[in-house]
């Protein structure tokens, strides 16, 4: 009895618990809905970080977007020529091409930061992950900028540095405030005695 599987509907089954990517050609149709796709992530993105995932399992991938999502993020496989018909439409000029590996796009939908923090800090889990390059305020970025747009701390981060140095002289005062009235306190105790 085996497993039936329809040619049309799979793109990729498995085989004695390996996965066999079997890709089937895709019509021009899906090739068309999958740019409309990247179309609008790039249009609604703040960043993309490009990383190449060859060899993550599938659990990893499924973490990696469970982290990305939370986030505000999403992570989209396409082809590269895919991607390079999404881009030519929105006047972005680069070549993912030169991009090595199976590439993956992470894209940063709600901040700039977050795709670069969080891909970065699940490669240094995972050494599958490779961080490639990316896209900051629409130019294209190394390697060593994703590095160091991940260093960046968060605005969730920044705020609570700015609310604690704020608040910290405020209750240096209420607590020398506090110091002198409690030492009248004791003086005038100490009197009444």
């Amino acid at each position: 009895m085996g497993i039936q599987i329809n040619p049309i509907e799979a793109k990729a089954y498995f085989v004695c618990g390996l996965t066999a990517d079997f890709f089937m050609p895709q019509t021009k149709e899906q090739k068309k809905t999958v740019v409309k796709k990247l179309e609008k992530n790039i249009e609604e993105q703040k960043a993309m970080v490009f990383v190449d995932y060859q060899g993550l399992k599938a659990q990893d991938i499924f973490d990696l977007r469970k982290k990305l999502k939370e986030k505000g993020c999403n992570f989209v496989v396409s082809k590269k020529t895919l991607f390079k018909l999404a881009l030519d439409k929105k006047g972005i000029n680069y070549n993912p091409k030169e991009l090595k590996g199976q590439v993956g796009l992470i894209f940063g939908l709600e901040d700039e930061i977050s795709p670069s923090k969080i891909s970065y800090q699940f490669s240094k889990k995972n050494d599958k992950l490779k961080i490639l390059g990316g896209f900051f305020e629409n130019k294209a970025i190394a390697l060593e900028d994703v590095i160091n747009l991940a260093s960046i701390p968060s605005r969730e981060e920044l705020l609570a540095k700015v609310v604690g140095s704020i608040s910290s002289p405020i209750s240096g005062f209420v607590n020398a405030l506090q110091g002198n009235i409690r030492g009248l306190v004791y003086i005038l105790s100490a009197i009444k005695k």
